[in-house]
């Protein structure tokens, strides 16, 4: 079911998901299992799964030399989409990124999404690669998740990249897009971001989920910025709850985002790690009550491969 549809037969409750990684490499996808079983009592109606950028690994060839080569650690984003609706019953949402593939590529993807039952599809421009400055797409591949959404849109009318293609049964993806309540951190200002965001709905998004935020005003101006320039679409809120000390500098570096100070204090008061997470996790709850409150259609949390502490916050609201 799309995820549209999910927030409409809801009726105005809020709705619980959450979004998982995959596992590494020579992991076993029991791993991932047991951080979804928790979180399950709370009927998720959906749940994301994420696409990892392609990196660079160095092979000591010996003598000083290395060899540079391009991997993906945590593949196999698809097959776990298949895997938990196998299991689980519920919808899952694959990430479709831009950065790493070209449009053919992303086409297949998309059949592969299609031919296993996949409703709904998160489309993203995806992260600079790590050793670049800025992002740059691969040779003929999507340069914004507005193109991306294009692709999606398209596919869904039927008209494939090159070939003519006699079309029985279209692609009926609900397109999900993200969208930054303190600005993408590449924006120079929330105007302009608020304006790529809305390239993204006018090309044919049906939903938005934020970047996690702390600072429950700045979701709701969000919110009210969006829908002043014709953003209508469903804004899902994203939550991460605080849950080591380091994510004091971690969060805003690499997030661009901005931490209240009571959050930040409680975090600097706790003795270790495991006080940080309960307050992340207090925190956390005092957030979710609020934005639930408020109406929002969806609580969204980034387990990032962890569950109890989403379990806790979870069990206070759902």
């Amino acid at each position: 079911m799309k995820v549209t549809d999910h927030i409409k037969q809801a009726n105005g409750k809020t709705l619980f998901s959450f979004e998982v990684i995959p596992p590494q490499k020579g992991k076993n996808i029991q791993d991932l299992y047991n951080n979804i079983d928790p979180l399950m009592e709370f009927n998720p109606p959906f749940i994301d799964v994420t696409t990892s950028r392609e990196e660079y690994v160095y092979i000591d060839k010996g003598n000083g030399l290395l060899d540079k080569r391009i991997t993906r650690m945590r593949p196999g984003t698809v097959g776990i989409c298949a895997s938990i609706m196998h299991k689980y019953g519920v919808d899952a949402i694959p990430h479709i990124l831009c950065g790493g593939f070209t449009k053919e590529e992303t086409e297949y993807v998309l059949v592969d999404c299609h031919y296993l039952g996949l409703d709904n599809v998160m489309a993203l421009r995806g992260d600079a690669m790590k050793d670049e400055p800025y992002f740059k797409p691969v040779a003929g591949g999507n340069a914004f998740a507005s193109e991306l959404v294009k692709q999606i849109v398209n596919l869904n009318q039927g008209k494939y990249l090159h070939d003519d293609v006699l079309v029985e049964h279209n692609s009926n993806f609900c397109i999900g897009v993200a969208g930054y309540p303190e600005k993408h951190m590449e924006a120079p200002s929330l105007v302009t971001d608020l304006k790529r965001l809305k390239e993204k709905v006018d090309a044919g998004a049906d939903y938005v989920v934020t970047q996690m935020f702390f600072d429950n005003t700045k979701y709701f101006e969000f919110v009210e910025k969006a829908k002043a320039i014709g953003i209508n679409v469903p804004i899902i809120p994203g939550i991460k709850p605080i849950a080591v000390k380091r994510h004091l500098q971690i969060l805003p570096q690499v997030f661009k985002i901005d931490l209240p100070q009571d959050l930040i204090d409680a975090v600097e008061a706790c003795k270790d790690n495991a006080a940080v997470r309960q307050a992340g996790i207090e925190f956390a709850i005092q957030q979710s009550k609020e934005l639930k409150a408020a109406g929002v259609p969806v609580l969204h949390y980034y387990s990032m491969g962890k569950s109890d502490n989403i379990k806790a916050i979870a069990s206070q609201l759902f």
